[in-house]
């Protein structure tokens, strides 16, 4: 029966906008009794609002390096906001109405009024000093130096050291050690495999990837190497611990190892810390380990702030709204990064117990001020400007000394854990079983709703997957339909192809005994023309013989009449020594004149002579005009034999390439 109000946040990322803007929306709800039915899918009302956003140009020099932030936030008011700012102003304050837009909208805050903005601190804001004194390294140095000999014992002054926070150089080692993971290879071999599977969370992860850390510039890059690796270790947690699988605030742990280790190292620090200190604990059986942990710091704070403890309970704020508020801050690393690095130190080395120090500090330290708010106050101080407070590394170094100087005794949380579970028993045991069975009956109502609603969307899947199904169905009998019309049109070749086969089978069997005809009467033709080329030179080198033997008679014929010719005194003057004729000199004195009949003679021999030496020379000429002719008839016989060879195998090589040609057209 009362009017009832809902706000919701959201975060929008602009583009050249150095953070993202908040837009805070309100509006009416109602609340259904646990016995009616709603059908949301048919009853959804959309709600409008429209917002002035104004913006502040970044001076060039302000701007980081390769930063694309052109502007950042001034102001951001809803057109609702501004109505009712009109009318509940005084006169004195209201705007003039001939103002521009702009005079309407309210001035910047100051830097140092930021602590009371509505704009949360965002995740992975603050920075972290890796400078560290000389001798405080040189401490942890010994210390990292003995504990290397032995990992299995840790050295005695380590947790003091802890206490005092790891020098930001040396966290990844120290971690991995505190952990006892520092050489887990089993675990590193387990992440590779790992990040190879599917994850039935994968929307969940992907969606909490981009809201992790996003003031870090190391996570801030959507797709980047941060992002990247921080998704393959969330998605391999969920792999490897089936019953927990992924849970909101992974991934904020798994971005702090990231900042300190590789992504293989972390993913072994992850799972240690879930298992090892009690963390996974906190997500099983409906999250009742968690409400332990909020009842256990709700009767610590009773015992340590008794007053701040009444406050709460005067305004309605119960011990799980503000401890779950702290767990959220907690584990979505609201704080800036040196505090949650710091915690993250004394988690590792002294359990899970460091959180009631941490909240208890937290609340001590801001008792004064928790006083004064009231419900909505509170909470708007946890989540807002409890973080901010902390953004200082002296005040949080302050806030850290004073956690670790808290005495909480585990006997003590011990004795608190008994006592929840006892009060857990007593409850159910004295709970009016009309209440439990109303209670069992809205749990069963809801449960169907949502299985009513899970089975609408099944069948509308189901619909839609028939639908689908029997699109692919008539796309595989038109795609069988026209493979089997291929089948047969392939089947009817392959009948063709075999009875082209047998055509060539039987045309190369003829043209075989063909070629074997024309081989036989080529071998035949060329046994004839070796025996007459045989014969022809035989004839050539008697021929050849008989010119030898004539040429050498005619020369010692020759030369029988030169040696006749030079023993003669009478004929030595009319022949040279080649065997001329000389010319008888008429100035020749004392020469006697010659007979007639001497004169003859010799002319008559000498005639002869030339008679028998022509004859010796025609005899030679017509002997190599027979051999010429012999040669000529001979090349002429081995043309014949040569392209007679090559015709019979050019037509056989021709037939055959023809004929392979052809089957293997017919083939393809």
């Amino acid at each position: 029966d009362k009017v009832l109000f809902m706000t919701t946040a959201v975060d929008l990322v602009i583009t050249e906008v150095q953070e993202p803007v908040r837009f805070i929306l309100e509006t009416k709800v109602r609340v259904c009794s646990p016995n009616e039915r709603l059908f949301w899918p048919f009853s959804k009302r959309s709600s409008t609002e429209n917002f002035f956003l104004k913006l502040k140009q970044i001076k060039q020099k302000d701007r980081k390096n390769n930063s694309d932030t052109l502007y950042e936030v001034v102001c951001l008011e809803s057109e609702s906001e501004r109505e009712r700012r009109k009318t509940t102003a005084s006169p004195s304050l209201r705007l003039p109405q001939s103002g521009s837009q702009g005079s309407m909208i309210p001035s910047p805050p100051e830097d140092d009024e930021e602590e009371d903005n509505d704009e949360p601190l965002l995740s992975g804001s603050g920075d972290v000093s890796k400078e560290c004194a000389e001798k405080i390294l040189e401490t942890w140095g010994e210390l990292l130096s003995k504990w290397h000999l032995n990992l299995s014992v840790r050295p005695k002054t380590l947790s003091a050291l802890v206490r005092s926070g790891v020098p930001e150089a040396l966290r990844g080692e120290v971690w991995q050690l505190l952990a006892g993971c520092h050489n887990n290879d089993h675990l590193v071999e387990k992440y590779r495999i790992l990040i190879t599977k599917e994850s039935p969370q994968d929307s969940a992860i992907t969606r909490d990837i981009n809201r992790t850390f996003p003031a870090h510039d190391y996570f801030k890059d959507t797709g980047g190497d941060g992002q990247d690796s921080l998704y393959k270790i969330c998605k391999a947690y969920s792999v490897y611990d089936e019953e927990i699988g992924y849970c909101q605030g992974q991934s904020f742990l798994a971005a702090v190892l990231l900042l300190h280790m590789p992504e293989e190292q972390a993913f072994s620090v992850l799972v240690k810390i879930m298992f090892d200190y009690g963390l996974r604990e906190l997500f099983k059986q409906n999250f009742e380990d968690l409400h332990c942990k909020f009842y256990q710091l709700e009767r610590l704070m009773q015992e340590y702030i008794p007053d701040l403890y009444n406050h709460f309970l005067d305004i309605s704020l119960e011990a799980h709204m503000y401890a779950s508020q702290w767990f959220l801050t907690l584990f979505t690393a609201k704080f800036p990064l040196y505090m949650v690095f710091h915690i993250i130190d004394l988690l590792l080395c002294e359990g899970i117990s460091v959180i009631f120090n941490v909240a208890l500090g937290l609340l001590k330290t801001t008792k004064d001020d928790l006083l004064l708010t009231d419900f909505e106050g509170a909470l708007k101080f946890f989540r807002v400007q409890l973080p901010k407070r902390y953004r200082s590394e002296e005040n949080a170094k302050k806030l850290m000394e004073l956690a670790c100087n808290m005495k909480i005794s585990q006997k003590k949380l011990k004795k608190y854990e008994k006592e929840y579970h006892t009060m857990r028993e007593q409850q159910a045991q004295q709970e009016d079983p009309i209440e439990r069975f109303e209670r069992e009956n809205r749990r069963l109502q809801e449960a169907n709703m949502r299985l009513e609603q899970e089975n609408d969307d099944l069948a509308h899947e189901l619909v839609t997957s028939k639908i689908a199904l029997r699109k692919d169905l008539d796309n595989a009998e038109e795609k069988a339909d026209a493979l089997n019309k291929e089948l047969l049109m392939t089947k009817q070749k392959l009948i063709d192809a075999e009875e082209e086969k047998r055509r060539l089978e039987e045309e190369s069997a003829q043209l075989k005994e063909m070629c074997r005809r024309e081989l036989d009467k080529a071998e035949s033709e060329i046994k004839k023309n070796s025996s007459i080329i045989g014969d022809y030179k035989q004839i050539c080198s008697q021929l050849s013989e008989r010119l030898e033997k004539q040429q050498t008679a005619n020369k010692a014929e020759i030369e029988k009449i030169r040696q006749k010719v030079d023993d003669c005194e009478h004929c030595r003057e009319f022949f040279n020594k080649e065997g001329r004729v000389k010319v008888a000199s008429t100035a020749k004195d004392g020469s006697d004149e010659d007979t007639d009949e001497e004169k003859e003679t010799l002319k008559n021999q000498l005639r002869e002579m030339e008679l028998e030496l022509a004859q010796t020379k025609l005899q030679l000429v017509e002997a190599e005009c027979k051999i010429q002719d012999l040669e000529h008839h001979l090349g002429l016989a081995l043309n014949e034999v040569q392209a007679a060879k090559k015709t019979w195998f050019n037509r056989t090589i021709s037939s055959i390439k023809t004929v392979t040609g052809v089957q293997g057209k017919e083939t393809c």
